[in-house]
């Protein structure tokens, strides 16, 4: 599966030139334009409301798609193994943009590149299945709005195979628990739960029940939680 593809599909033109992007976010240049990719055309656009795609449309992605969600995710478990206040994970302690950050190379943040689970997933693709079920909890994807996303999925410029795990995803229950149990420790439990934040409004009390459920089943520490909440208010 041409997992880059993916990602371009789903986070428009914010999931393509990932080192590129990276690098730019490190130089501590902001793109112009708080939209970016998600803006541009990707299928999470189609996915949230209005509102929702304008919050996707925050540094987190315009940065560089999930390589950058790595890097805050990072961040935020680091400052936690560190015990530092989460208040701190806003600006990095020095006024630094959270989304500079850069996972260690190889490591299960550094989502860059490939980085497969034990049981043998890329755990890009594991994130992409927990923003799309994130996205889905309020329920207002009803049978014609779903009907028009597949259109939108089948006009991407992907293969069969990406097409159908996109579809699959979308045809999905929004279940935090089965996304949940794609977690193998508390590091990865820590990418999923802050890829479902920004994909979330919370707006809703379907919304918020689903983010209670997850963060309950992926068992995170109370502080660890806050220090990746951080992480997202910072991103919008």
């Amino acid at each position: 599966m041409d997992v880059n593809a993916l990602l371009n599909s789903v986070l428009g033109n914010a999931g393509a030139g990932i080192d590129k992007a990276v690098n730019t976010a490190k130089s501590g240049n902001l793109p112009g334009g708080m939209l970016g990719g998600v803006a541009a055309g990707g299928l999470t656009a189609l996915l949230l409301s209005n509102k929702k795609a304008r919050k996707m449309g925050g540094k987190a992605l315009t940065y560089g798609g999930m390589a950058a969600v790595g890097g805050m995710a990072y961040k935020a478990w680091r400052d936690h193994q560190d015990n530092q206040p989460a208040s701190a994970a806003a600006t990095g302690g020095s006024g630094t943009s959270t989304a500079a950050l850069e996972a260690p190379k190889g490591s299960i943040f550094d989502l860059a590149a490939a980085q497969v689970t034990n049981t043998g997933d890329d755990m890009r693709l594991v994130l992409i299945r927990a923003m799309i079920s994130a996205a889905k909890a309020d329920g207002h994807i009803d049978p014609d709005e779903q009907a028009r996303i597949e259109q939108q999925i089948a006009d991407q410029a992907i293969g069969a195979e990406e097409q159908q795990f996109l579809v699959e995803q979308l045809k999905a229950p929004s279940d935090p628990i089965a996304i949940a149990r794609l977690s193998e420790g508390e590091e990865q439990a820590a990418e999923i739960y802050l890829v479902s934040l920004l994909a979330l409004d919370l707006d809703s009390p379907e919304e918020r029940r689903y983010l209670d459920r997850l963060a309950d089943a992926l068992l995170l520490p109370d502080e660890l939680k806050q220090h990746l909440e951080q992480q997202a208010q910072a991103a919008i």
